[in-house]
């Protein structure tokens, strides 16, 4: 295995991942496609542990998590190039995935990120979502975030990481960056976000609310005066909210719907896709929570369409519907017609066809 072969050909060929499985060549992931290295040998299970090696490069408390959790999440830097990578097993055998970290952050007119997610950084407190399914690009959105705010805004932003993937250099703000994980910075987020109190941080970044612990801790941040930015694993939303409020038990759950009324000030929730140019492009869906989210936050039952029609109708305050972005996404002919079909239920087709004809006679006028 030449490891600094892989890496300088995944660099080369601009890949996002790279795929590294016993009995198998070396795989790489470029605008979503999975790419063979077809001049290598196929991976054998010594060489699998020959990465492991290179990777952890004789760590104890990297060794230790990855033996008695069988599975590891850790950073390494090639060349002045970060990447993200994950151990685990298939077959008692170690599989490896490398996240290529680009060192140059893209702009949010380059990412396709509404203008509204940048402004809304300007509140002097709430809680901000940065959503997602894996892959649909929220490390980066959140990264380019913290840059913006870093550029322009005097603030103390402290970041809650696992692992650190982009290290911002502080300009305007100051910039403290900590990695959670056992022998690191942070044992855990939840650990993290408590001692965050006592740090006289203004913004605080949390790199993964996934559990009713941290998500407590964030809301304390929140309702103490702090903006909270964190990522959400979902794919809208509406299943945003319904993710945070089914992280605790019925009988506690009309109380944290009130507070999330209260101090939720906005959620995006992004997709990416295949553009008609060969490059992904940005699908996103914005909710600004004004009076009418917060009263539906608050009902005893959590409506997925009521959300999705308020969002719909709060096109002026800044919110953005999926069908509208996939509608404008298509008269731009930056996606085709089936990839925009194919992000919606077939409930919603008619509802898409009749956006893009509204936008066709509005572009025309």
């Amino acid at each position: 295995m030449n490891m600094d072969k892989i890496l300088d050909l995944a660099i080369k060929k601009d890949a996002s991942d790279i795929h590294l499985v016993s009995e198998n060549r070396p795989m790489l992931r470029i605008a979503r496609d999975l790419v063979e290295i077809e001049n290598m040998a196929k991976i054998t299970p010594d060489d699998m542990l020959e990465v492991y090696d290179y990777i952890i490069r004789g760590n104890v408390d990297k060794d230790e998590v990855f033996n008695k959790t069988r599975k590891l999440d850790t950073s390494y830097e090639y060349k002045g190039i970060r990447l993200r990578v994950n151990f685990s097993y298939s077959r008692e055998v170690p599989v490896c995935t490398l996240r290529i970290i680009k060192n140059k952050l893209p702009t949010f007119e380059e990412l396709g990120v509404p203008d509204i997610v940048r402004r809304m950084t300007y509140q002097p407190q709430g809680l901000i979502l940065v959503t997602g399914k894996t892959n649909s690009g929220k490390t980066t959105t959140l990264n380019a975030l913290i840059n913006e705010i870093n550029e322009t805004q005097n603030k103390k932003i402290l970041t809650l990481e696992n692992p650190i993937e982009y290290r911002h250099i502080s300009k305007k703000s100051l910039i403290v960056q900590k990695e959670v994980g056992r022998g690191l910075d942070s044992l855990t987020f939840s650990d993290g976000v408590k001692n965050s109190l006592r740090e006289d941080c203004d913004i605080l970044v949390i790199g993964e609310i996934r559990d009713r612990v941290t998500m407590e801790a964030a809301i304390e941040m929140a309702e103490s005066g702090h903006l909270v930015i964190g990522t959400l694993h979902t794919k809208s939303c509406a299943e945003a909210i319904d993710r945070m409020i089914n992280f605790y038990e019925v009988r506690d759950q009309e109380s944290i719907k009130y507070l999330l009324a209260t101090l939720l000030k906005l959620v995006i929730s992004q997709r990416l896709l295949k553009g008609t140019d060969g490059k992904l492009v940005l699908v996103p869906e914005v909710m600004v929570v004004d009076n009418v989210v917060s009263g539906i936050i608050r009902k005893e039952k959590i409506n997925v369409s009521e959300i999705e029609d308020a969002i719909q109708s709060n096109i002026e305050k800044g919110s953005i519907s999926l069908i509208n972005s996939l509608a404008e996404l298509f008269v731009k002919e930056k996606i085709t017609l089936d990839q925009a079909k194919s992000q919606l239920e077939e409930k919603n087709i008619e509802t898409l066809n009749r956006t893009i004809m509204q936008l066709r006679i509005k572009l025309s006028k």
